[in-house]
């Protein structure tokens, strides 16, 4: 039997695991059914705003309902009531017939519909359709296509990456199909010592589409850039990298045929049957799981914030949950307003979309995480380079049950959810021209100063490192004298939401070879290149001495202080000895 490829990639989409023996006869109806129940909601409207912060607001009354947002244009899809869009009609917003949003949703829809009594489930169809590629979104990774490059990863670069099975998914605890829960875990593994984890996961929300194509990007970047990128290089030497790419897989595999998916599969909540099933693994964590009376998430099972029965039921959770236990120590008292120490290592940003935000702790209250001020200053950082909204995470919206309850909440590691782009379906062509670039630079800058967060988030940022003789490209012979100019800037923030201090710079320094967390580091001080240290952006420069350097690749780690005595993350260059 041969399908033609639009029905091809629908079963393969309903396939759950790619293993043809977990099919079920009920499959295809069951797709059906969600597909049309989808379909029969057609109560959507653009709504266009008065101003930011009445988009703000409605964002916030009715975030369970909001379906895009892209406040740049003035408009959000919003999914009303005709209550609600009177309501919202009276406090000056305008809402039409969001016609090309439903139109663009159900003929996704229908190309992916099967005929409810097609016979076309039997094991030899199955046997025919393969794993690959999302339906009208090229661009996407599907998650069979995801864990193949993570595999390809491992095999090409067996020194700087490899997999690490951490839990199973609710389908594979369950017995029907599933996934293993996978870390790609990115550093070299000759380099040993105790090395500051970036930990990085997506997908926990299965229909935002953008999220794990952009990580596992990432993880391209960083292999790729091995040996020929200094900073890249540097960073999987002296740190680890860990990617939770598909954080909710089996609902990610509905989410892949269409169908707008948010939560896990569980069958035990809603109906077995319904695309609203599952529950909402961002609110079910443990440590701050159902302590908002209801504001940060819902008891009722078919709600798109369900929380579960209980903190940690699903295995998803429980697998994350163990997984950064692991990683790192507790740092924080139990108490919401006990610190963790300014040396606290590490970070973990949990990859969202969407509303093009970058969002820090708490979302379970008003007042400031305890770690407030450094917390801002890094979210305002990663802000500046995609030139997301910077803000504390409850400016949103109440949420409890969070994964940063773990990271930050328990253990007190800076924790970050980054909300990207306009909408859940994001077009190939906005994420490949907008998201993609906007947000890699990002998660770089948070790989760079995952050593000591809290105390490099007010420091000066070294944006770039010039050699002289193209010593860093085809090299020089050792002896040559070579001029090392950096450009240092403590401006590199997001002020949408306030203005952070910045002060200006006073020193810069280089090591060659060896950074200052190991032995035998010495630190060589850059002058002013103006003569003087005395505004917010300087070039600094300084004479590398290449006499006596064994020839090949040298590393060079720049940074820049400010008046506060603060240094910012490290920049390199390589110095190349012929």
């Amino acid at each position: 039997m041969k399908l033609n490829p639009i029905l091809a990639a629908t079963l393969a989409a309903t396939a759950f695991t790619g293993s043809i023996a977990q099919a079920s006869p009920m499959a295809a109806s069951e797709f059906v059914e969600q597909i049309e129940q989808e379909q029969m909601r057609d109560n959507v409207f653009k709504v266009h705003f008065p101003d930011i912060d009445m988009a703000r607001r409605a964002a916030i009354t009715f975030h369970e309902q909001l379906l895009e947002s892209n406040l740049k244009a003035g408009y959000m899809i919003i999914e009303l009531s005709a209550t609600e869009k009177a309501r919202i009609e009276s406090m000056g917003f305008v809402a039409e017939k969001a016609t090309d949003w439903l139109r663009e949703r159900n003929e996704r829809l229908a190309r992916l519909k099967l005929t409810p009594g097609a016979s076309l489930l039997g094991r030899q169809a199955l046997e025919q359709v393969g794993t690959e590629s999302i339906p009208s979104f090229p661009c996407y990774e599907t998650v069979e296509e995801t864990f193949t490059a993570m595999n390809g990863f491992v095999t090409q670069y067996p020194q700087l990456a490899s997999v690490i099975d951490i839990g199973d998914s609710w389908q594979k605890v369950n017995g029907s199909g599933g996934y293993d829960m996978r870390v790609l875990k990115l550093t070299n593994n000759q380099v040993g010592g105790s090395k500051p984890k970036l930990f990085i996961n997506s997908v926990i929300h299965a229909r935002e589409y953008t999220t794990a194509p952009l990580v596992l990007q990432f993880a391209r970047q960083l292999l790729e850039g091995y040996g020929s990128n200094a900073d890249a290089t540097w960073i999987l030497d002296h740190h680890e990298v860990h990617l939770l790419l598909q954080t909710n897989p089996d609902g990610r595999k509905r989410a892949e045929t269409g169908l707008s998916w948010r939560k896990n599969t569980n069958t035990a909540y809603c109906s077995a049957f319904s695309s609203q099933r599952g529950a909402d693994l961002n609110r079910n964590f443990s440590y701050s799981w159902n302590i908002t009376n209801g504001q940060g998430s819902s008891g009722q099972q078919c709600s798109e914030t369900y929380r579960g029965p209980s903190a940690g039921s699903e295995p998803e959770v429980q697998a994350v949950q163990a997984y950064v236990r692991s990683l790192w120590t507790d740092r924080r008292g139990p108490g919401l307003d006990d610190p963790a120490p300014a040396n606290t290592s590490g970070i973990h940003l949990d990859i969202h979309s969407f509303s093009e935000l970058v969002l820090w702790p708490w979302g379970v209250r008003t007042a400031p995480a305890p770690n407030g001020t450094p917390l801002q200053s890094i979210g305002r950082h990663l802000a500046w380079f995609n030139n997301y909204t910077p803000m504390q995470s409850i400016g949103l919206y109440a949420t409890d049950g969070t994964s940063d309850s773990v990271s930050y909440g328990e253990l007190g590691v800076p924790a970050f959810t980054m909300e990207l782009g306009t909408e859940f379906f994001q077009s190939c062509s906005v994420y490949e021209s907008t998201v993609r670039p906007d947000n890699l630079p990002a998660l770089l800058y948070a790989a760079k100063m995952v050593r000591t967060p809290y105390e490099t988030a007010g420091g000066p940022d070294v944006t770039k490192v010039k050699l002289s003789n193209k010593a860093a490209t085809t090299g020089v012979v050792a002896g040559t004298p070579v001029t090392l100019t950096a450009t240092t800037t403590d401006t590199r923030f997001n002020n949408s939401q306030g203005i952070e201090p910045t002060q200006n710079i006073q020193a810069a320094e280089y090591y060659l070879d060896t950074p200052p967390w190991l032995a035998g580091a010495a630190a060589i001080a850059l002058g002013a290149a103006d003569g003087s240290f005395n505004t917010k952006t300087e070039k600094a420069s300084g004479t590398i001495n290449t006499t006596g350097l064994p020839s090949g690749k040298h590393m060079v780690f720049v940074r820049a202080r400010d008046v506060s005595n603060t240094w910012g993350p490290f920049t390199a260059s390589f110095l190349v000895i012929k």
